[in-house]
C-alpha cells in the first residue's frame, strides 16, 4: 500500500490570496513527489501554537509569509546559514530530531532578476526598500550576488543600520560590496534596481520613495504580487522604469523550498509561465 503523501501549508495571515498551493502542487505533479500542499491562516497571536498543532498532526513543513517570518526562525531548532543571517525564516522542515530553518526569499529574489528579468545583478546598484522580514531574507543574497551597492532605505534608520550590520558581521568583508543604511527620505537617487520590500501597496500607503530613485532603464522589483503590487508597478512605469512584480522571486523561492523539503530541484519556467497565463484570464 502506498504511504500517505507528506503534508505541507503556507502559515501566514491572510493566506487566501497566497499561489503557493498551486505552485507546490505543479511541482509535485513535474517531480513525482507525493506531496499535498495547503493554506494555513494562523491568529495573529497564535502562530507558533498554530503551526505547532499542525506538526503534531502529521505536518512534514511549511513555508511561512507575512507577518511571522521573524518569529519563525526562533521556532527552529537549527537554521541555514542564509536563514541565521537573516534572523527570518520562511521554510520550515519538521525533522525527527528537531525544526529546521531556511529563508530562501534571496535565492528566489536573485534568481528572478537575474534569469527571469535577464538582469546581471554584479556591478549594479540597488536599493532595498524596506527593512522588515521580506528585506531580511533578500539582503543577504542581493549582497553575494556582486552587486557594487546595495542600500538599504527604512523609516527607522535604526533599524536599516541594525540589518546591515548583522549582515556585514556575517560575511566576509572582502566579498562585501558597500552595503550601508539610509532615511527614506535621503537615500539617494539613479538606482539600476529598485526592490520594495515594504508592505505599502497592501497598506495603501503611497510609494514610500521619490522617482528620482529610479536610474535610467532601472528595473523596480515589488516583493508582492497582483493586485497588492500594482500601485507600485504603476509608480515605476509612469516614471520610465521597467516593472516587475514578486510573481517570479515566489515561485523561485518556492523551487528552493521545495528542494529543502525534498531533495529534488523542480523546473520553475513552466510553472511561472502557466500563473503568468493564468493571471492574464478573465
Amino acid at each position: 500500500m502506498a504511504a500517505s503523501p507528506s503534508r505541507y501549508v503556507v502559515a501566514g495571515n491572510p493566506v487566501e490570496h497566497s499561489r503557493s498551493p498551486f505552485i507546490h502542487a505543479a511541482f509535485a505533479a513535474q517531480t513525482g513527489e507525493p506531496i499535498v500542499y495547503e493554506r494555513l491562516l494562523c491568529p495573529l497571536d497564535a502562530f507558533a501554537a498554530t503551526v505547532r498543532a499542525f506538526a503534531a498532526g502529521g505536518g512534514s513543513g511549511c513555508n511561512v509569509t507575512i507577518p511571522f517570518k521573524f518569529e519563525a526562525c526562533a521556532l527552529a531548532d537549527r537554521l541555514t546559514a542564509r536563514a541565521e543571517l537573516a534572523g527570518a525564516c520562511n521554510t520550515l522542515r519538521f525533522d525527527a530530531d528537531g525544526w529546521h530553518g531556511d529563508n530562501t526569499d534571496g535565492a528566489g529574489l536573485v534568481r528572478d532578476i537575474e534569469r527571469n528579468a535577464g538582469v546581471e545583478l554584479r556591478g549594479l546598484r540597488v536599493l532595498l526598500i524596506g527593512a522588515g522580514g521580506a528585506a531580511a531574507g533578500a539582503l543577504g543574497a542581493l549582497i553575494a550576488s556582486g552587486a557594487r551597492e546595495v542600500r538599504v532605505a527604512n523609516r527607522s534608520i535604526e533599524r536599516a543600520r541594525a540589518l546591515v550590520d548583522r549582515h556585514l558581521r556575517g560575511l566576509a568583508a572582502d566579498a562585501s560590496p558597500r552595503a550601508v543604511a539610509a532615511p527614506l527620505d535621503d537615500c539617494g537617487v539613479g538606482f539600476d534596481v529598485v526592490v520594495n520590500a515594504t508592505a505599502s501597496s497592501v497598506s495603501g500607503a503611497a510609494v514610500p520613495v521619490g522617482a528620482r530613485v529610479l536610474g535610467r532603464g532601472a528595473l523596480a522589483v515589488d516583493l508582492m504580487y497582483g493586485a497588492a503590487a500594482e500601485p507600485f508597478l504603476a509608480w515605476a512605469s509612469s516614471h520610465g522604469a521597467r516593472a516587475r512584480d514578486g510573481l517570479g522571486m515566489l515561485v523561485e523561492q518556492a523551487a528552493e523550498s521545495f528542494l529543502f523539503w525534498r531533495g529534488v530541484a523542480p523546473e520553475t519556467g513552466p510553472v511561472l509561465a502557466a500563473l503568468r497565463a493564468g493571471l492574464a484570464s478573465p
